[in-house]
């Protein structure tokens, strides 16, 4: 089973209602945003980091990046650092590098959120590949990933790790 029909399973089975779409070739959620005409701060993009040894996934919108110390103070935690996609790519077997959708329970990840990205009605996101993606409410999303909401995305004119 593929990443999106994997996807497509847990939805239905939630009753979570979603849209699927076909796209070109796009390798950054900010390509994605610019493929599906949406605004990058409703794209949700998916970065992983090891907090402490262990992998979670932080999702933001494609429009930020991540602050590595305000997580860091977000998490209480003296260690992070983001992933490389060799380090991660084997837990998201049934993805191509770089296009995991942003549900961390599906693969036994913590989740956390930027609280910008929280306020967003609807998210799209990659489902798995570079050419596909899907949309669904954000109400939705969070009800079933149950994400840990905080703030770490960079402020325009803060350093960015």
């Amino acid at each position: 089973m593929n990443c999106k029909q994997r996807l497509e399973e847990f939805l239905v089975a939630n009753g979570v209602g979603f849209e699927e779409e076909r796209h070109r070739l796009a390798y950054t959620a900010q390509d994605l945003a610019a493929a599906e005409h949406v605004s990058g701060k409703r794209v949700a993009k998916v970065v992983v980091a090891f907090v402490g040894r262990d992998l979670a996934m932080l999702v933001l919108s494609a429009s930020s990046s991540v602050n590595i110390e305000k997580l860091k103070g977000e998490l209480g935690v003296e260690d992070v650092r983001l992933a490389r996609e060799a380090e991660f790519a084997a837990e998201f077997p049934d993805c191509e590098v770089g296009a995991m959708p942003p549900f961390g329970n599906l693969y036994g990840l913590p989740t956390y959120v930027d609280q910008a990205l929280a306020s967003a009605q609807e998210i799209t996101f990659s489902a798995g590949s570079h050419t596909e993606a899907m949309r669904i409410s954000y109400y939705d999303y969070e009800r079933l990933v149950q994400p840990r909401i905080i703030d770490f995305a960079a402020k325009s004119r803060e350093l960015v790790s």
